[in-house]
């Protein structure tokens, strides 16, 4: 599994292309063969960039599901909504498709920061609106996602 590290910021052109930052291109070097998915996040107005192998590896888990509960069909017709196989060109360049920046928002400004083994892609001002909005519960949020007392559930 690949960790990501960081947060950048860049330029969409009015094609949807978007220069991915040096630092990060390093970091998705292993996986500029293999190519990518993009997504819309279930969360927040931002896509989720992922490179093949961790999709793959979602894929196996999704494939899992008993797809004789509607529940879960209607999980994987939502979840796999709008799924792209995207590349990054020569040029160093991803473009995102228009139903994607359609979803997201994206306009000009661009963020892309990791989430663990994934690359979000946002909208400027709706990520910083988000960091925003969920700084003031933050604290809480670490206490009790990652003050288990058990190894399983948190650090310790």
């Amino acid at each position: 599994m690949n960790s990501f590290i960081g947060t950048y910021e860049c330029k969409a052109d009015a094609k949807g292309r978007l220069m991915i930052p040096a630092v990060l291109k390093k970091q998705l070097a292993a996986a500029l063969q293999d190519g990518f998915v993009l997504k819309r996040a279930v969360f927040q107005p931002c896509l989720e960039l992922y490179p093949m192998s961790e999709w793959n590896s979602m894929m196996q888990k999704v494939n899992k599901l008993n797809r004789f509960k509607k529940k879960n069909n209607d999980f994987i017709r939502r979840f796999t909504a709008g799924v792209k196989i995207v590349e990054v060109d020569s040029a160093g360049r991803l473009l995102i498709p228009k139903d994607l920046i359609s979803f997201s928002g994206i306009t000009k400004q661009v963020v892309l920061a990791s989430a663990v083994n994934i690359i979000e892609v946002w909208d400027k001002d709706k990520y910083e609106k988000a960091i925003d909005d969920a700084a003031s519960d933050f604290a809480d949020l670490a206490e009790e996602v990652m003050g288990q007392e058990d190894d399983e559930n948190g650090i310790s």
